[in-house]
């Protein structure tokens, strides 16, 4: 069964505005059933990994909705066990709601007295969608100025971690603050006995999902390599001067300033590339995919922000030059090679720092890549 392409979910044009400026076509397989249960005004319970691409699950729903009502109030509360979950979700709203008049703010610990009155400032006259940790918005609550008697969905992202933590008689607290709620959904990375519990007490007739990972084709081969930041384009010159034989060449990196890097480096090695990021127009970046595909451009660099929207076949390489952020987007990114009866390789770039994430994605895949350290990286 084919998955679901943005445009038939109907979202407001505003919301598919956003998406197509950031390359989103097709929806993995989280957003393909979680989103319509959710636009359906269903209670949900999905079962899913980190990395599947479960917060545009949530998030783009959540946009439609304010789109379709406009307010000045708080409609959404989406609750995550962790500082780093809020900024990275908070993080997605922002790029999502680009074009829309809705506005977010990530609610967590360990700030100063400045950011304490920001966030107070936020939840008093400033947001649409909050985005926080149980603690410290329960330490807003008990001040008595916010007001959340116009929220009417309720997110739990994470939830499995959060009862792991001990935040069942937070977020129970919390539910007490929300007489005007109509919606909730809860999404975790297990069915352990304790999230039903949860569910049936949160959740009304909810819709339930339980998820399998995709793995990547086994036709792709993996292989990373340590290195230094420093050193990751000389290090992908010489990946690409040894393999000669790959006509085309799809470069993945973070930024769009490193976008710009990379094809600068390469052309000191003499490697002709061209990079595609939101720096360009539609018209500009359509014209440079048309050359990729039509093999007039063997090399290209792109962002992550728009690794979704390049569905080009025929890719021999595919080079993370950081690694992802989420798993989905690795096995994703892959699987843009190894089509059409072919092999692929796929090759990530990992710093020191980036380790931890690469361990992330092994363990979301089920299995651990092969790695060579290149000369200059640190023990």
């Amino acid at each position: 069964m084919r998955p679901m392409k943005f445009e038939e979910f109907n979202f407001h044009n505003k919301v598919m505005e956003a998406l197509s400026y950031m390359g989103f076509e097709e929806a993995t397989p989280i957003q393909d059933q979680a989103i319509p249960a959710i636009l359906n005004s269903q209670d949900l319970i999905a079962c899913a990994q980190t990395g599947t691409g479960k917060t545009a699950a949530f998030v783009l729903p959540a946009l439609h909705q304010l789109a379709e009502d406009e307010s000045d109030d708080v409609k959404v509360l989406i609750i995550c066990p962790t500082r780093e979950l809020a900024l990275q979700i908070d993080q997605q709203i922002e790029g999502f709601s680009y074009f829309l008049p809705a506005h977010s703010i990530a609610i967590y610990g360990g700030g100063d007295g400045q950011e304490w009155a920001q966030q107070k400032k936020a939840l008093t006259m400033g947001a649409n969608i909050v985005v926080a940790t149980p603690g410290k918005l329960i330490s807003h609550l008990n001040m008595g100025y916010v007001k959340f008697d116009q929220v009417t969905h309720l997110i739990l992202d994470e939830a499995d971690r959060m009862l792991d933590m001990n935040f069942y008689d937070d977020i129970m607290k919390i539910k007490g603050f929300l007489p005007g709620l109509k919606q909730t959904s809860m999404f975790s990375a297990t069915m352990a006995p304790k999230i039903e519990k949860l569910a049936k007490t949160l959740l009304k007739d909810p819709k339930k999902i339980t998820l399998e990972l995709s793995k990547p084709s086994e036709k792709v081969s993996q292989e990373a390599y340590l290195v230094e930041e420093g050193f990751k384009t000389e290090l992908v010159s010489k990946i690409i001067k040894r393999n000669e034989n790959f006509e085309s060449i799809l470069i993945f990196t973070s930024t769009k300033k490193k976008v710009a890097d990379i094809v600068r480096g390469l052309k000191k090695a003499d490697l002709i590339a061209k990079g595609i990021s939101s720096m360009l127009d539609q018209k500009q970046r359509e014209e440079v995919l048309l050359k990729f595909r039509a093999k007039k451009v063997r090399i290209l660099v792109a962002t992550d922000v728009l690794s979704r929207g390049i569905d080009i076949k025929d890719i021999n390489l595919v080079l993370n030059y950081d690694v992802p952020k989420e798993g989905e987007d690795y096995v994703h990114r892959i699987g843009r090679t190894a089509r059409a009866k072919t092999d692929g390789a796929a090759i990530t770039l990992i710093t020191k720092e980036e380790r931890y994430k690469m361990k992330r994605i092994e363990k979301l895949i089920g299995s651990e890549v092969d790695k060579v350290s290149y000369p200059f990286v640190r023990k």
